[in-house]
């Protein structure tokens, strides 16, 4: 890639906190990445917008509210529709139960990074899960 990993970090639905998005964005960027954060709540439809305008590599999505089981997995569908699913790593990340990932990433999320993940590690899952764009 000529370019720096392009990553909008997202924060869907009624949530309305957002630290935690807003230490990934940092870590995200002094890791060398371009950061678009979008701020609070959006839809699934105003997130895939900007990936796309953003032509983004990286949907980070952050979530605390309860609803990532419904807004994550729509974000996935709405990015398939708008065949950009293809071309785009989608994580999610926040307060989410261990037992609802299993069927978060069978619904297209790459991975889920809960608190307490280092930042080091979502940088690294990034650079080694990246969908290269032709």
């Amino acid at each position: 890639m000529d370019r720096p990993i392009r990553v909008l970090v997202a924060k869907p639905g009624l949530d309305g906190h957002d630290r935690g998005a807003k230490v990934i964005a940092r870590a995200l960027r002094d890791a060398g990445m371009e950061v678009i954060y979008t701020g609070l709540r959006l839809t699934p439809e105003q997130i895939v917008q900007a990936a796309i305008q953003e032509d983004v590599d990286v949907v980070a999505l952050s979530i605390l509210s309860g609803a990532h089981g419904h807004l994550l997995p729509k974000v996935v569908n709405l990015l398939k529709q708008e065949d950009a699913y293809d071309e785009i790593l989608v994580l999610g990340g926040g307060v989410i139960p261990e037992e609802d990932i299993p069927g978060l990433k069978e619904k297209g999320i790459a991975e889920v990074f809960t608190p307490g993940t280092p930042t080091t590690v979502t940088i690294d899952f990034i650079q080694n899960n990246l969908k290269r764009k032709q």
